[in-house]
């Protein structure tokens, strides 16, 4: 059996806090405003999960009114939502992930935020892909005013066939 799921998440830019996406610091002079550590790109995959197996959204299970969560680390929000989706019976067969970011370039980090999302969620790092565009300086994105993360994610159940 095989379910897919697709998340999606902005946060608005603003200074004073860290950029983390996919779990790691990324040097910058503004970061993510959120109740969270507001990391775009593990709040994606976290719905995608989420949303494959029809069980809400993180708003659903880590509210922003809930103190305990306010400055969580996402990744570790992201390992909770797997173990769900483990708990249940299924696997992460594959991630792909693309951040929405003008400035700024993700290249140099592409590779630990991978290693970071593959550990979270179970999966070889080979089987979670993650990809960095511009918005070509157009809307908020462009501007710098925000960054935004899409996320697709395949997950499999092993069935009495597969088994033998």
């Amino acid at each position: 059996m095989i379910r897919v799921g697709f998340g999606y998440d902005v946060h608005r830019l603003t200074e004073g806090r860290p950029l983390v996406l996919g779990g790691v610091a990324i040097p910058h002079d503004s970061g993510l405003l959120g109740h969270s550590d507001a990391d775009v790109l593990a709040h994606a995959v976290m719905d995608a999960l989420l949303g494959a197996l029809a069980l809400g959204d993180i708003g659903t299970h880590f509210p922003d009114t809930d103190p305990a969560y306010a400055g969580c680390d996402s990744i570790m929000l992201l390992e909770r939502v797997a173990r769900m989706v483990l708990r249940r019976g299924w696997r992460v067969n594959n991630v792909d992930a693309t951040v929405c970011a003008q400035a700024p370039r993700l290249a140099p980090y592409i590779d630990d935020m991978r290693r970071n999302l593959a550990c979270a969620v179970s999966a070889g790092q080979d089987r979670v892909s993650v990809k960095a565009t511009t918005t070509e300086g157009l809307g908020f994105i462009g501007r710098v005013e925000g960054i935004s993360s899409y996320a697709v994610v395949s997950l499999l159940k092993p069935t009495c066939r597969d088994a033998a």
